[in-house]
C-alpha cells in the first residue's frame, strides 16, 4: 500500500465580505501546502471566499461579480496545487451555496449544497435554493464524494454519493461553537461515517464573526468513524492526511492528533478568539473597560489581555461614594497583576452636577433607581468620552444572567461596543475566572468569593433584586434555550415565586436587550440572532399554563 494522495486541511481564519484579502489568504496557504507540505489537494472551509455567514450582503448584485472576479485570480495564482473551496454562486435559477474543485486552475466541478439549514443562527433558505444532485469527483483515480456542512447531519447527500461509487466523503464547513459542541459534532459525523463505512475528511472555518465563534477542529475519520487525525480548535492551521489504496479500498492517514481539551478552556478560548476577532476585524486600536472590582470586569479585562495583549486594554476605576475600598484595592490589584493601564476616575462631581440640575423636576420626589442609574450612566459617559478620544473601543461586562433580566442600565453599564461575557450565565463567570486564575493568578481570590454587588446604594447585594444565581441561572436556561413552558420549570423543582418573578423579567426587557452590545456566542441560545423576540408584545406565559 502506497501513499496516493497527499491531503492538506487548512483552517483559515477569513473576514466576511473581505473577498480579495480572503483569497489572497488562500493563495498563502496554498502555496506553503505545496512548497512546505508537497500536498496535491488543499481543502478549505465552507463560503471561505466570502467568509461565513455573508448575511445579506449575498442580496447585493455587486457582491457576486467581485466573487467571480475573485475566483477567476484564485485560478490564475494556484495551479501547482489542487484545491476545494467554496463560496456562493448566482446562476438564472437563483443562488446557491457552492463547494467546488479547483484543478491546476481550472474549476472542474461544482456541487449545490442540499441540505440548507434554517434554524437557530442559520438562515440560508432567505438565500440560497437547494441543490438536488450529489457530486462524486474522479481524482487521481480515486472516487471523493464532495458534501457541505449540514449535508452530513442528515440523511440522502452522504448516503447518495456513496451509492455513486464514493470512497471518501469531503464535508467542508461553517460550523458554529457553542458549549459542547465539539464533541457533539464528532459524534455525529463520526456515526454517519461508520453507518456508510466510509471515511470523512471534515474542514471547519475558524475566528470570529460578530456574535459567532468558529472553532475550527477539524478531523479526519476512518470508515469505522473512528477520528484518525485531529486538529486543534481555536487556531488557525494547516496539517496534511495522507489517502492509501489499493483495489480492496482506502485508508486515511493522519499525521495529527490533538488531545481534547476541558469544557472551560474551549468556552473561555471561544470567548478570547471572539474578542481578539470583534476588535481587530473591525480595526480598533484596542479597548477600554470599567473595571469595578467585581467579577464580571475581572474576567473581561483578563479576557482582553489574553486576546490583545497587555498594551491594548486600559481600565478605568470610577468610584463613588457607595463603592467599597475592597473595590477599589481589587481593581487596582487585578490591574498590577495584569500590568495594563490603570486609571481612576471619580464620579461623585459629575454626580453630584447632575442632581443638582435635576433637583427643580424633582421636587417631592423620593430617591429611587434613578439615582442608582445616574451613577451608571456617569460611568458610561466617561467611558464613551475615553472611548472617542484614544480610538479604544468600550467592552461592556453584563453577563447573560444580567442580560436575560435587563439588570443592567441602558446608556450606563450597558454602553459598548463589544461584550465578551453577555453569553455567559453568572456562576459560569465564577468557574472561568477560577480556571483562568489556574494558568496564572491574576484575578483576586476575593473578587471570586465575595458578595455581588452593583454598589449603587449602601449594603445594596445581587439577591436583593435577584433570586441567587444557582437557581437563577437554571431557570434561565430552561426558558430561554430550552423553551421550557412555566409549569414544566415549576415541574423541575423550582419555585413558583421564582420562576414567575424570572420570566416577568426576562419577557419585559426585550427592548433593553435590543440596544444592547453584540457579544460571544457560546451557548445553544443566545440574544441576537438566536433568539428573536417581539418588543411589544400581548404574550405574557403564566405558571399555571
Amino acid at each position: 500500500m502506497s501513499s496516493e494522495i497527499r491531503i492538506a486541511l487548512a483552517q483559515i481564519n477569513v473576514v466576511v465580505g473581505a473577498v480579495e484579502d480572503n483569497v489572497d489568504r488562500i493563495i498563502d496557504f496554498a502555496n506553503k501546502a505545496k512548497s512546505e507540505l508537497d500536498c496535491d489537494l488543499m481543502v478549505c472551509s465552507e463560503l471561505v471566499l466570502t467568509g461565513y455567514p455573508p448575511e445579506d450582503l449575498l442580496l447585493r448584485p455587486g457582491f457576486y461579480a467581485r466573487i467571480e472576479q475573485q475566483l477567476t485570480r484564485l485560478c490564475e495564482s494556484v495551479k501547482d496545487i489542487d484545491l476545494i473551496i467554496g463560496y456562493p454562486k448566482k446562476t438564472e435559477e437563483g443562488s446557491f451555496n457552492i463547494g467546488a474543485l479547483i484543478q491546476q486552475g481550472v474549476i472542474t466541478h461544482e456541487y449545490k449544497k442540499m441540505k440548507l439549514p434554517n434554524y437557530s443562527v442559520f438562515d440560508e433558505k432567505r438565500y440560497f435554493l437547494p441543490g438536488e444532485t450529489p457530486c462524486v469527483i474522479e481524482y487521481k483515480d480515486r472516487l471523493l464524494g464532495l458534501t457541505v456542512c449540514e449535508d452530513i447531519w442528515h440523511v440522502g447527500p452522504v448516503e447518495a454519493a456513496v451509492a455513486e461509487g464514493a470512497e471518501v466523503i469531503i464535508n467542508i464547513n461553517g460550523s458554529p461553537y457553542h458549549t459542547n459542541k465539539i464533541p457533539e459534532r464528532r459524534d455525529v459525523v463520526c456515526a454517519k461515517a461508520k453507518e456508510v463505512q466510509t471515511p470523512v475528511v471534515y474542514v471547519n472555518q475558524i475566528g470570529g464573526q460578530d456574535e459567532l465563534v468558529f472553532d475550527g477542529a477539524s478531523f479526519v475519520t476512518d470508515r469505522e468513524g473512528e477520528v484518525v487525525h485531529q486538529m486543534a480548535s481555536f487556531e488557525e492551521g494547516l496539517s496534511v492526511v495522507e489517502l492509501l489504496g489499493d483495489d480492496t479500498g482506502v485508508v486515511l492517514k493522519g499525521s495529527e492528533m490533538v488531545s481534547e481539551t476541558s469544557f472551560h478552556e474551549n468556552v473561555y478560548n471561544a470567548l478570547v478568539l471572539g474578542v481578539r476577532d470583534y476588535v481587530q476585524k473591525n480595526g480598533f486600536s484596542g479597548v477600554v473597560i470599567g473595571l469595578s472590582g467585581g467579577i464580571d470586569s475581572a474576567l473581561t479585562t483578563t479576557i482582553a489581555v489574553d486576546a490583545l495583549g497587555k498594551e491594548n486594554v486600559d481600565v478605568i476605576m470610577m468610584p463613588f461614594r457607595y463603592t467599597s475600598d475592597i473595590s477599589k484595592h481589587d481593581a487596582h490589584a487585578e490591574a498590577e497583576a495584569l500590568d495594563i493601564n490603570y486609571h481612576v476616575i471619580s464620579i461623585e462631581p459629575m454626580y453630584d452636577a447632575f442632581v443638582q440640575q435635576l433637583a427643580p423636576v424633582f421636587e417631592g420626589r423620593e430617591q429611587d433607581t434613578t439615582e442608582e442609574n445616574i451613577q451608571a450612566r456617569c460611568r458610561g459617559l466617561i467611558l464613551m468620552a475615553y472611548s472617542n478620544k484614544t480610538g479604544r473601543m468600550v467592552l461592556t461586562t453584563g453577563n447573560k444572567s444580567e442580560m436575560s433580566v435587563g439588570y443592567a442600565t441602558l446608556y450606563g453599564d450597558m454602553v459598548g461596543g463589544y461584550n465578551a461575557i453577555k453569553d455567559v450565565p453568572k456562576v459560569l463567570v465564577y468557574e472561568l475566572a477560577k480556571y483562568r486564575n489556574t494558568i496564572s493568578q491574576v484575578i483576586p481570590e476575593r473578587v471570586i468569593t465575595r458578595e455581588p454587588s452593583a454598589e449603587l446604594r449602601p449594603d445594596q447585594i445581587d439577591s436583593d433584586s435577584l433570586p441567587p444565581y444557582e437557581i437563577l441561572d437554571p431557570i434561565l436556561e430552561l426558558y430561554i434555550e430550552q423553551d421550557y413552558a412555566p409549569k414544566d420549570i415549576v415541574e423541575k423543582g423550582f419555585d413558583e415565586k421564582y420562576v414567575s418573578q424570572v420570566i416577568r423579567m426576562v419577557d419585559r426587557n426585550e427592548y433593553k436587550r435590543r440596544q444592547s452590545a453584540p457579544g460571544v456566542r457560546i451557548t445553544k441560545k443566545a440574544f441576537g440572532r438566536d433568539r428573536r423576540y417581539p418588543i411589544t408584545s400581548g404574550f405574557r406565559p403564566k405558571v399555571d399554563w
